[in-house]
């Protein structure tokens, strides 16, 4: 096959074209330029996309001795993932980049142009499997579960499963350096990189408000409604945060308060003691499906964030209008598709915005937008 290999500059995407290479593939590498400006290094595990990870994603292909090419999609990636960040935590609602990235990006944009020009799939460095089963190509999640990235890849239809490739999905990562070092890589001990990759400082409250701008507002105590502090912004926090409140104060009981909600419209953060973040029932719209769409209630789990513990679940879609106050369907517009998920046990911490995906043992099942929780 014609093989679009992805690298990113960084250990897994090299091993993953290498081993696309081995396997007989016509592989092809590109890096994608989705910043701006670029900065010339990174810092540690901070940010990506740096003029050093470019130079290093030639290298690994002068090594591996296949063509390379920089795409850039700067333009395409500040309206799909930047923009719908920004739109999203102005609406009070916490959105996972990554996630946007790989359904738009990586695996829309670029499997697009690749197609176009004649390739057969795109090989990346994402830790997890693709399995043929009884209705087509099924996406699992990686044999190692510290690395497993099949909740960022959960946004991914059949289509775009039909053209990916994830040659490390088998692997452990530590296999991964071994083998990277092995083949002559100098990205063999290079960091990973954690950290949203347009925030390199890491400070996400702050950028946010460069580009939305100051919005003073009160810090209420979600039970007595009294005033506890003051932001400069609501769009700076999201549900379950307890660090950077500024109030400095435990609850009447003596239990660290946490932001329970997130009113953007008023500028109001509610915060509480951790009780009032616990629930079990997660309601989510715009489903995505890696294979056939969920028509029976699934007893299955759900991941409700990148690095959390998969939950066991009893997951139905429903399709209806507006009920009433307290029903998993209330904030539904007619005819909306909503994927409710019943909690076998409750957690802490579900905000607006987040993903979650479904699973059925380690096969994705899809995932959607996270609307609203509740606890019975």
């Amino acid at each position: 096959m014609k093989v679009v290999a992805a690298l990113s500059g960084g250990v897994d995407s090299a091993v993953a074209a290498a081993r696309a290479v081995e396997a007989g593939h016509d592989v092809t590498g590109i890096h994608l330029a989705l910043a701006r400006s670029p900065q010339s290094h990174r810092t540690g595990a901070r940010g990506c996309c740096t003029l050093e990870d470019a130079r290093d994603a030639r290298r690994v292909a002068d090594v591996l001795g296949i063509p390379f090419y920089v795409w850039d999609l700067s333009e395409r990636f500040a309206e799909d993932v930047i923009d719908d960040f920004v739109e999203e935590y102005a609406a009070g609602r916490t959105p996972n980049p990554c996630l946007r990235c790989n359904e738009r990006i990586k695996f829309t944009a670029v499997l697009d142009r690749s197609l176009a020009l004649g390739f057969d799939a795109i090989a990346t460095g994402h830790y997890a499997r693709i399995v043929e089963g009884p209705h087509g190509r099924e996406l699992h999640r990686a044999v190692d579960p510290a690395k497993d990235q099949s909740y960022v890849l959960g946004v991914l239809d059949r289509d775009q499963l039909a053209g990916a490739m994830f040659p490390l999905g088998g692997t452990r990562k530590s296999e991964v350096r071994e083998e990277a070092a092995r083949r002559g890589l100098l990205v063999a001990d290079k960091p990973d990189s954690h950290d949203i990759c347009f925030v390199p400082e890491g400070d996400t409250g702050a950028w946010l408000r460069d580009r939305i701008g100051a919005a003073p507002g009160d810090i209420v105590d979600a039970e007595s409604g009294e005033t506890l502090g003051h932001h400069d912004g609501a769009f700076a926090f999201t549900v379950g945060q307890r660090r950077g409140l500024g109030i400095g104060t435990p609850t009447p009981e003596g239990a660290r308060r946490y932001v329970v909600g997130v009113d953007t419209g008023s500028s109001t953060v509610l915060v509480g003691p951790p009780v009032l973040l616990e629930v079990d029932t997660v309601v989510g719209d715009r489903p995505r499906w890696c294979g056939p769409a969920l028509d029976v209630p699934l007893e299955g789990q759900v991941q409700l964030r990148a690095h959390g513990d998969p939950v066991d679940a009893v997951v139905e879609v429903t399709t209806h209008g507006p009920g009433t106050a307290g029903e998993p369907g209330a904030a539904a517009e007619p005819g909306t598709t909503q994927v409710v998920a019943h909690l076998r046990e409750r957690v802490r911490g579900v905000a607006p915005g987040q993903a979650m995906v479904v699973y059925d043992g380690t096969r994705v099942v899809g995932s959607v937008t996270i609307t609203r929780s509740t606890r019975a």
